[in-house]
């Protein structure tokens, strides 16, 4: 189990740094300037926090991936960890519309990945939890 927090940690500090690209990517400087300037500030900022989370959670993952198997505090990290991505599928499927994928080869490909990554985020974490 513990390659599998390995694993996930070097691909949760990846996505983070992903998030790097996203103003230049989705155009966000013209995208957003109809917004108010607070709007238009709290994407960057959450954006920004997002991705130190995800750093974070992978960071954690890769270096403390024995911890998080044998302990009890671990199992009750995973728990948490694993309630946080399981409301990501959730938002793959439920509040993300199809309309930003379906038709879209490039599109469809990533929500493929990443349907499967959090499906992999989850499983890992409730299984660790649970046994």
């Amino acid at each position: 189990m513990q390659i599998h927090f390995q694993i996930i940690g070097v691909l949760l500090m990846i996505l983070a740094w992903v998030h790097v690209v996203f103003p230049r990517y989705f155009n966000w400087k013209e995208n957003l300037q109809s917004l108010s300037l607070m709007n238009r500030q709290m994407m960057m900022v959450h954006t920004f926090f997002i991705a130190l989370t995800v750093f974070l959670m992978g960071l954690l993952c890769f270096t403390s991936a024995n911890e998080l198997v044998e302990t009890k505090l671990g199992k009750s990290i995973s728990l948490g960890l694993g309630i946080f991505w399981v409301i990501r599928l959730y938002f793959q499927f439920f509040v993300y519309s199809p309309k930003l994928w379906r038709g879209k080869a490039f599109e469809t490909a990533v929500h493929i990945f990443f349907t499967g990554f959090w499906i992999y985020l989850s499983g890992v974490f409730w299984l660790n939890f649970l046994s």
